[in-house]
């Protein structure tokens, strides 16, 4: 017999819930370390050829006095104490930190007089700052920029609470790196490491945003809510997609229907799931 409207949406409401679900684990445990893997090897190569060419960039604007793209390549990150090798791009948001470490906008880039802060994911794509808690003092820090190699000492790790480190002396340089502390997907808070320069630090171009400009996505633990409307459009495709596979499953029968209905059932939920993981904390 026919099934009755209200028990297809509730089917269908299941087959949402399940794939979604599906789809978010896959994006989070495997789909996401894929991607910063694939772009990392596309930042590193990038880098590395403006860096031959004399043309990456020493500030906010590039070569061209044209404002960075959100993700272009500033810096080159080495930590060797937890085996870190990676490319640092410009921005902060959750978007540019699905590829690897980001560079916060309102300060300066590392090697140049002034505070320079690093932030990065602690247990989703890549995690490639999932170990810096365990960085002690003197553990050394290189991060290579158009501007020459630096090299920095850490001075300290810092949880909420803890007391700050001591003023930069003028003139000087620090480098702080931040991810989320806590269990892993259920963060407690922010952890920090604090490095100190023991290179000769150069100056760096004019900020164009500061502290109060910087946008809410781009601080700390922010939350990316620019794309909102692309998970609604993703989840209304979902919901049909799920109707229409519970029609074939009364119609055609269990097999033909799945058949039918997991490719695309999993490619929207995947999509789904990929602007799901922009409304997670920026640092997880």
């Amino acid at each position: 017999p026919p099934l009755a409207p209200k028990l297809q949406f509730v089917r269908a409401a299941l087959v949402v819930l399940f794939v979604l679900s599906v789809s978010l684990v896959l994006q989070l445990v495997f789909v996401s370390d894929l991607q910063h893997r694939t772009s990392q090897q596309e930042a590193y190569s990038d880098f590395r050829t403006k860096l031959a060419e004399g043309t990456a960039p020493t500030g906010p604007v590039d070569f061209e006095n044209r404002v960075l793209d959100p993700g272009a390549p500033v810096a080159y990150l080495q930590i060797p104490t937890i085996k870190l090798d990676e490319v640092v791009g410009q921005g902060t948001a959750a978007s540019q930190l699905f590829n690897g470490p980001g560079h916060r906008r309102d300060t300066v880039l590392p090697g140049q007089i002034g505070t320079s802060i690093l932030m990065g994911r602690r247990a989703t794509y890549g995690a490639p700052f999932a170990d810096i808690g365990e960085l002690v003092q003197g553990d050394l820090i290189t991060v290579t920029t158009a501007q020459g190699v630096f090299e920095y000492r850490v001075i300290g790790v810092r949880r909420e609470g803890d007391p700050l480190p001591p003023p930069l002396p003028s003139g000087s340089s620090r480098l702080v790196l931040a991810t989320a502390d806590g269990r892993a997907l259920l963060p407690s808070g922010v952890l920090r490491v604090d490095a100190d320069i023991v290179s000769v630090p150069v100056v760096g171009q004019p900020r164009l945003v500061n502290d109060r400009t910087l946008p809410d996505a781009e601080q700390l633990m922010g939350i990316d809510t620019s794309t909102l409307w692309v998970l609604v459009l993703w989840l209304q495709a979902l919901l049909l997609l799920s109707v229409a596979a519970v029609w074939a499953w009364h119609r055609w029968g269990r097999i033909q229907a799945w058949v039918a209905a997991m490719p695309p059932l999993a490619f929207v939920g995947l999509g789904a799931a990929g602007e799901l993981a922009r409304l997670l904390p920026n640092l997880t």
